[in-house]
């Protein structure tokens, strides 16, 4: 699909418009890992994570794109750090499973 404003995960007002356009987002899935500087535009950065999550003013957040496979050259494990990291630091809602963990949304 391409539209005159289309982004892949890369942080920018778009966030902020569907938070507006839908204000009941019940749970965001942000994919969190495989990032590098270079990939900016097409992959959520670390410190853009909370501000996202805070402009779609989703209730619940849980992280994708991590602990599968190594395309960028961050550790393994730092992604979850970093939604650890959101969770505590800044006090959002955030889920982080184990792997293979089921995760289960009330309605």
């Amino acid at each position: 699909m391409k539209s005159p404003n289309y982004r892949n995960g890369g942080y920018d007002t778009h966030y902020a418009e569907i938070g507006n356009r839908f204000p009941n987002i019940d749970l965001a899935i942000l994919e969190n890992g495989q990032y590098d500087k270079e990939w900016s535009l097409i992959h959520l950065m670390p410190q853009y994570m909370a501000q996202t999550a805070r402009d779609l003013k989703a209730k619940k957040v849980l992280t994708v794109h991590h602990s599968k496979y190594a395309l960028a050259k961050h550790r393994w494990d730092e992604p979850l750090k970093n939604a650890e990291e959101m969770k505590n630091k800044d006090y959002l809602n955030v889920l982080i499973p184990e792997i293979g963990e089921v995760v289960t949304l009330e309605k």
